[in-house]
């Protein structure tokens, strides 16, 4: 893998969808070391900044633990500005020597704008209001951009968080490093 290109996480599917007034990220539990399931019931979704912010990571655990731990201080420098503490967050990430060699990627949200974080110095917001990382996320990003673009009766009532679990039951039938035991969190 060269510095440039971005990493390939194995064992992880985070999906955040936000749809009307709500926002929901999910995320599986599955922990793979090589090609054995190690644990089935990892929680790698949480709140953070009091409860009003989402985040969800795939990569090595250690490593997200530590960018938790800095975003939520920058959370603290920065109230109720997610988007700066995320710039500020992926400044420190790309320039700093010990969090450049972090093997990780981020999803957040609050009420107003999701964010995929990456060591590269990325913060991306989409488009559409569909962000998802790990092994399984372009099967979830799929799944949930074909729910979301549904119209008509099949669509009335569909909520994001029956987007978010419809997309990961997908995700968790296709990819070996994704399983069906979620976590969800909502704003």
């Amino acid at each position: 893998m060269s510095d440039n290109s971005l990493p390939t996480w194995h064992g992880t599917t985070i999906l955040s969808v936000r749809k009307d007034a709500d926002v929901v990220m999910i995320g599986d539990g599955q922990v793979s070391l090589g090609d054995t399931v190690v644990k089935g019931s990892a929680k790698k979704v949480r709140r953070l900044a009091k409860g009003d912010v989402l985040a969800g990571f795939a990569g090595a655990t250690a490593d997200a633990f530590t960018l938790f731990e800095r975003l939520e201080a920058k959370l603290e420098q920065y109230p109720g500005q997610l988007m700066r503490a995320c710039v500020e967050l992926a400044k420190d990430w790309r320039t700093d020597r010990y969090l450049r060699r972090l093997e990780a990627m981020m999803l957040v949200a609050d009420k107003d704008v999701s964010l995929i974080l990456t060591g590269n110095g990325d913060v991306l917001e989409p488009d559409d209001g569909v962000m998802a990382i790990g092994s399984g996320g372009n099967y979830a990003l799929a799944a949930a951009r074909a729910l979301v673009s549904m119209e008509g009766p099949a669509q009335d009532g569909v909520d994001a968080e029956t987007i978010c679990t419809r997309a990961m039951d997908i995700a968790a039938d296709i990819c070996v490093y994704t399983n069906a035991n979620f976590t969800i969190e909502k704003l």
